[in-house]
């Protein structure tokens, strides 16, 4: 090693701990070839610490790890963003999405970072990129807003969930991924299919073969949002999960609670599609309100971002059934 690189701050990085975390110490063992000429080392320098047996290693074009062995997942994932970076860091956005994204969202389904065969990131279309060692370059029309995950800008979970699903063709894991997704707080069903839908991804049959767990889970999710609900706001205890029915006649559909001494109902509104679904609601609020029932309906976002201000709508309109016409008579059983 020639003497002129002994006092730069990268001399001595070969040999140290070896760190598995984001964060950890990782950003001053990953380094670009800029940073390396920054500190006055010259390309023959760099060469020798990187010749076989050497103490660094070139991972990616213009990317080097400064220690022997394997990089860590934070050392992939920092190597990753340095490349999709490029020549200067502050004009060119990338963030890191798929399932290192999913992995760094907290998504216990996926391997760690070091055991994903690849790093995805996402840069603007206009980039000049390319594929390169394990990093697989997705260049987009707009990115979006990214979500700093300990210090790593990653793709919103519904959006890193779309990419991932996109270089898959197993039914199974795109169930599985789904399901977490939902049920682990990480993001809404109904964010998912936008995210699919945008992709173009919705008519793929593994992707249409797996959105009964899209369905059931974010139902699951909001039930459990309305019962918090019910029981958080002191709200009176419903009937759960019924289906209204006039004596001797036809079905008036299922709510998720229903009041009978106060003729109200809230029924969940968490379906995925759109085309359609607002008219059916329509229809059977009428239907209902005809009778004298007051029909409140929710999103599982609402119950999620506004739990207070549906309480007090469901609140309002049990307190006002007393100034109400007497509701029709309705046999209320088990849906």
């Amino acid at each position: 090693m020639n003497g002129n690189t002994n006092g730069n701050r990268y001399g001595s990085q070969a040999r140290g701990p070896h760190p598995e975390g984001i964060g950890s110490g990782c950003g001053e063992r990953v380094v670009t070839v800029r940073q390396l000429r920054a500190e006055g080392m010259t390309a023959a320098e760099i060469e020798e610490r990187c010749r076989p047996g050497g103490p660094w290693q070139q991972v990616l074009p213009r990317v080097y790890l400064l220690h022997e062995g394997p990089p860590s997942g934070g050392e992939r994932v920092r190597a990753a963003l340095l490349y999709a970076a490029g020549r200067d860091a502050r004009t060119h956005a990338a963030m890191v999405t798929g399932p290192a994204a999913l992995a760094l969202h907290g998504f216990s389904c996926l391997p760690p970072l070091t055991g994903l065969p690849r790093i995805d990131v996402l840069v603007d279309r206009q980039r000049r990129l390319r594929d390169a060692g394990d990093v697989a370059v997705r260049r987009v029309r707009e990115l979006p807003h990214p979500q700093d995950v300990d210090g790593v800008p990653c793709a919103p979970v519904a959006r890193a969930l779309a990419d991932a699903v996109d270089a898959l063709d197993d039914i199974d894991t795109v169930r599985v991924l789904f399901a977490e997704a939902v049920r682990e707080g990480h993001c809404e069903a109904r964010a998912v299919v936008r995210e699919l839908a945008a992709a173009g991804l919705l008519e793929r049959p593994y992707v249409r073969g797996a959105m009964d767990v899209l369905r059931a889970e974010g139902r699951a999710v909001a039930e459990e949002r309305l019962y918090a609900m019910v029981h958080c706001h002191h709200l009176p205890d419903p009937v759960w999960n019924v289906r209204l029915t006039l004596p001797g006649g036809p079905p008036l559909g299922g709510v998720d609670a229903y009041w009978p001494e106060h003729a109200v109902a809230v029924a969940i509104d968490a379906s995925l599609d759109d085309d359609g679904t607002w008219s059916r609601s329509a229809r059977r609020r009428e239907r209902l309100e005809a009778l004298g029932i007051t029909v409140v309906y929710v999103t599982p976002e609402k119950l999620r971002d506004a739990m207070e201000q549906q309480a007090v709508v469901v609140r309002t309109a049990l307190m006002s059934s007393a100034d109400r016409t007497p509701a029709a008579y309705v046999v209320v059983t088990p849906r």
